[in-house]
């Protein structure tokens, strides 16, 4: 894919050391992960991010290894991040969404052609 325009692209697949090879400056690249906290609060408070989307016999059990996982996702692209020297943004509920959209947009600005200090 590509494009002449800035693009976001998302996704717990989009691993930083495989992103990071396609971009002509690691500065186009900001990685979020959210802390254990924080996606537990999802949890309690989304039900979308207590879904199960199969069927199984221990829904318990289910979610906790699905926090597990998503824990050593999280942890493993934001250290292979540091590792290239990419920004690494941990989102923890202290700031709100409109909060983290404004950090995102100040850190990709010079790309953007337009401040956006907050």
């Amino acid at each position: 894919m590509f494009t002449g325009r800035p693009a976001i692209a998302e996704g717990w697949g989009l691993r930083p050391e495989l992103v990071a090879p396609l971009l002509d400056s690691l500065r186009r690249m900001v990685v979020l992960v959210p802390t254990e906290d924080f996606r537990r609060h999802q949890l309690r408070t989304l039900p979308r991010a207590g879904t199960l989307n199969a069927p199984v016999t221990d829904p318990v059990r289910a979610q906790a290894n699905r926090l597990a996982r998503d824990r050593l996702v999280a942890e493993d692209a934001a250290r292979n991040a540091r590792r290239l020297g990419i920004r690494v943004i941990e989102v923890d509920g202290t700031l709100d969404a409109v909060a983290v959209a404004a950090e995102v947009a100040e850190h990709f600005a010079p790309y953007l052609g337009a401040a956006t200090a907050a």
